[in-house]
C-alpha cells in the first residue's frame, strides 16, 4: 500500500504500522472507513422496510397476529432454515400470535416447499404459509396454496433461477427491482429483519427481537454468507451473545459440542457446533433442531442436544467412508482433461454428499457435484472453487436437470437418473469454457510479508479486532522468508507437525496439518518460507502464540 497513506492511517488512529497495512490492503482507506470496520455498530443496520414487500408481509402477519390466525412456517433443513423458522415462530408468539413450524424431511419429502408442506399447511388450517430459507423457486406449490385462499409471504435469499412465486410478497434481497443495499444476507437476517418490521408495527417491545442476534449470527456462519456489511454486524454481537445466551437449548448444545466456557469465534461456530445442529436435518428430522431452539424445558433440552451429538457421530462416519470411495473414483479420472468432477451412487446418502462434495473441492480444485440416486432421480449437492460460478453453470446445464437453486459457491440439484451422464458431460464442457488450467490450482493469498522477530501478542490482539473471520473477510494470512527452524519438529494427530521458529530472541510455535510426510525437509536448522495466520490457542488452561502453517517451503536461497 501507498506510504502517505499507512502513516496517515497510523496517525489518526494510533495503530501499529502492520495493521494499518492490513487495513488499506483491505480496502479501508479512511480513518473514518477504518473504524466502522474495527468498530462495527448495530445503528448502521438498514431499514427493514426496504426490502421490496416488507410493508405488504408485515401489515399481512400483523393482522394475523391480532386475529389469531394460524401462520405456517416452513423452513429449509439446515442451520439456516431452522434458526429462521425459530425466530419467525418464536416472535409470532410471543407478539400473541399463532404459529406453526414445520420442516420438510430430506429424503422423504425433499427440498424447498412441496407437496408435503402444502398439504401440511392445508391441514393445519393455516391463513398464511411464510417460507423460511426457501420458496424462490417453488412457483407451482405457492399457486395452489394462493388457489386455496391462503397468503403466502416468501422469506429466502437463493439466487432466482427462474420466474417468481405470484404470492403476496417475495423477501428476498437477490430477486429483481429489489433496492436493498445488502445482497449478502442469509436467509435468517431476512427473517430476522421482518420480525422487527411486525414488532415495530405493532409497538411491541423490540428487545426479544434483538436477543434473539445470537441465532442470526449461528446461521449466518453456517451458511458460509460473506461476513461483510450486514452480516459482520450481525456475526459480531451474536457471538458476544451466544456466550452469554439464554436459549436454554442453545446452552445445552453449547455444553454437548463442548464449546461451554471457550471462546466462541466464528471458526468454532462453523466447525463445532454448526455440524450438530445440522445433523438433524441431514440424518434425522430437522424439526428436532427448531425443537431444541424453541423449549423452555431444561430436560427436553439435554435429550435433544445428546441426540443431535449422537446423530453428528453418525454422520461423520458415513462422511468418512463416502469420501473415501469418491476419492477412489475421482483418482480413476482423467484429471488433466476433467475440469469439473460429477459423481452419482445410489449408496450415498444425501445427508453427506454436500459435506463429501466440499472436501473434493479442497483436495482437487475442481467444481464438484456429487448425486445420491435412488429409484429414477437423483439428489444432489454441488461445491465450487473461487472462479467458477456454480449457480451461473447449472442455469447453463438446465436442459439436463429437473431442477436446481442455490448460489455461486454452492448448490443443489435433482436430475433424472438417465440424465446424469449428460448432464456430466455438459457441466464439464462449461468448465471448460470457463475456466483455465491456471484457475484449478489452489492458491495462498498472502496479505502481508513480515519480519518474524516483530510479531507478539499484542499483534495478535489487534488482528482480532478484524474478526469475525470468513468468506468476505478470511483471518490475515502473513509471510515470513528465511526463518530458522529451531528444534526437530514434532509430529501432532495422524498427519500433522509442530515446528519452532526462531525469532530471535525466543521461538514461535508453528503447527501444519498435512505436513507429516514432509518431516525429512522441515528439520532443524533449515530455513523456511512460511505462510501462516497467527492466532492464539488455548490448551489446557494455558494461552499461548500460535502460528497456523497455511504453506511452508525451504527458502530459495537454500535450495538455489
Amino acid at each position: 500500500p501507498d506510504e502517505d497513506a499507512v502513516r496517515a492511517l497510523m496517525e489518526a488512529l494510533s495503530l501499529p504500522d502492520i495493521v494499518c497495512r492490513l487495513l488499506l490492503i483491505r480496502g479501508y482507506v479512511t480513518a473514518d472507513e477504518a473504524k466502522q470496520f474495527l468498530r462495527p455498530k448495530l445503528d448502521k443496520l438498514h431499514e427493514p422496510l426496504a426490502f421490496l414487500s416488507m410493508d405488504k408481509a408485515v401489515e399481512r402477519l400483523a393482522r394475523a397476529v391480532r386475529d389469531k390466525e394460524m401462520v405456517f412456517i416452513h423452513g429449509d433443513y439446515d442451520v439456516d432454515g431452522i434458526c429462521s423458522t425459530t425466530i419467525l415462530t418464536r416472535v409470532i408468539r410471543l407478539l400473541g400470535g399463532v404459529a406453526m413450524p414445520f420442516i420438510p424431511r430430506r429424503i422423504e419429502d425433499g427440498y424447498d416447499l412441496g407437496d408435503a408442506g402444502v398439504n401440511a399447511a392445508m391441514a393445519a388450517g393455516a391463513k398464511v404459509v411464510v417460507t423460511c430459507d426457501c420458496g424462490t423457486g417453488a412457483v407451482a406449490p405457492v399457486a395452489r396454496l394462493c388457489r386455496a385462499g391462503i397468503d403466502v409471504i416468501v422469506t429466502d435469499h437463493h439466487l432466482p433461477s427462474g420466474e417468481l412465486p405470484d404470492c403476496l410478497a417475495v423477501l428476498n434481497p437477490k430477486r429483481p427491482g429489489c433496492g436493498y443495499p445488502d445482497k449478502d444476507l442469509a436467509a435468517v437476517a431476512v427473517v430476522w429483519k421482518l420480525s422487527l418490521a411486525l414488532a415495530r408495527a405493532l409497538g411491541a417491545n423490540e428487545n426479544p427481537v434483538w436477543a434473539m442476534l445470537d441465532l442470526v449470527a449461528l446461521a449466518t456462519v453456517a451458511d458460509v454468507a460473506p461476513l461483510r456489511g450486514e452480516n459482520r454486524v450481525f456475526v459480531r454481537y451474536g457471538l458476544r451473545m451466544l456466550k452469554e445466551t439464554r436459549n436454554i437449548g442453545m446452552r445445552a448444545l453449547l455444553r454437548a459440542s463442548g464449546l461451554d466456557g471457550r471462546q466462541l469465534t466464528a471458526g468454532r461456530i462453523g466447525f463445532i457446533l454448526a455440524p450438530r445442529l445440522n445433523a438433524a436435518g441431514r440424518m434425522g428430522h430437522a424439526i428436532r433442531g427448531v425443537e431444541l431452539l424453541l423449549t423452555s424445558d431444561e430436560h427436553e433440552a439435554n435429550v435433544i442436544a445428546r441426540e443431535l451429538e449422537e446423530l453428528n457421530g453418525r454422520r461423520q462416519e458415513i462422511d468418512h467412508l463416502t469420501l473415501e470411495r469418491a476419492r477412489e473414483r475421482v483418482l480413476t479420472m482423467d484429471l488433466d482433461e476433467m475440469f469439473s468432477i460429477v459423481l452419482a451412487d445410489d449408496t450415498w446418502h444425501p445427508g453427506v454428499i454436500g459435506i463429501v462434495a466440499s472436501r473434493l473441492v479442497e483436495e482437487f480444485g475442481r467444481p464438484t457435484v456429487l448425486i445420491a440416486l435412488s429409484g429414477e432421480q437423483g439428489k444432489g449437492s454441488g461445491r465450487s472453487i473461487p472462479k467458477f460460478n456454480l449457480h451461473g453453470a447449472l442455469s447453463e446445464a438446465r436442459e439436463h436437470l429437473l431442477r436446481f437453486g442455490g448460489h455461486r459457491a454452492a448448490a443443489g440439484v435433482t436430475v433424472a437418473r438417465e440424465k446424469v451422464a449428460d448432464f456430466a458431460a455438459r457441466f464439464n464442457q462449461i468448465a471448460h469454457e470457463h475456466l483455465t488450467a491456471e484457475d484449478l490450482i489452489p492458491e495462498i493469498r498472502v496479505d502481508l510479508e513480515v519480519g518474524i522477530e516483530g510479531l507478539d501478542g499484542r499483534i495478535e490482539s489487534l488482528f482480532r479486532h478484524f474478526e469475525p473471520f470468513g468468506i468476505g473477510n478470511p483471518a490475515p494470512v502473513l509471510l515470513a522468508r528465511n526463518v530458522v527452524i529451531k528444534r526437530p519438529p514434532r509430529p501432532v494427530g495422524p498427519d500433522g507437525l509442530k515446528i519452532a521458529l526462531d525469532t530471535g530472541t525466543g521461538s514461535l510455535e508453528a503447527l501444519g496439518w498435512g505436513l507429516a510426510s514432509r518431516v525429512a525437509e522441515l528439520q532443524e536448522g533449515a530455513r523456511v518460507d512460511v505462510a501462516f495466520r497467527l492466532e492464539r490457542d488455548d490448551y489446557r488452561g494455558e494461552s499461548y502464540l500460535q502460528a497456523r502453517i497455511a504453506d511452508v517451503r525451504l527458502s530459495p536461497a537454500l535450495t538455489a
